[in-house]
């Protein structure tokens, strides 16, 4: 009963929700930054064996993978930051404001 009065007068879940895509999303851009290597001095590329369709693909832009993963940093900690202020004020109220 409780959590359906949090979710109802709170954006906690809403907030849960992002966080949770966020750590996913940092997790796919750590996964591709990882599987890169260095090519033959034309920047990172995926292991694939040279020549083939899987080699040309695989590509990968490790500084736009950077700059994507500090987007969603700076997205993680803003998200964080609300959440804490959503907990803050629902403490308070639980609290009566503090006018005890």
């Amino acid at each position: 009963m409780l959590f359906g009065l949090i979710d109802r007068t709170t954006s906690a879940t809403s907030l849960k929700g992002a966080l949770d895509k966020s750590v996913e999303r940092s997790r796919g851009i750590a996964d591709r930054v990882s599987k890169a290597t260095v090519g033959n001095g034309d920047g990172f590329a995926l292991e694939a064996k040279a020549g083939t369709a899987q080699a040309n693909l695989n590509s990968v832009n490790v500084e736009d993978e950077m700059t994507a993963l500090a987007d969603e940093q700076i997205r993680f900690l803003a998200t964080t930051r609300l959440l804490e202020k959503t907990y803050a004020s629902l403490r308070t109220a639980i609290k009566g404001g503090g006018n005890g």
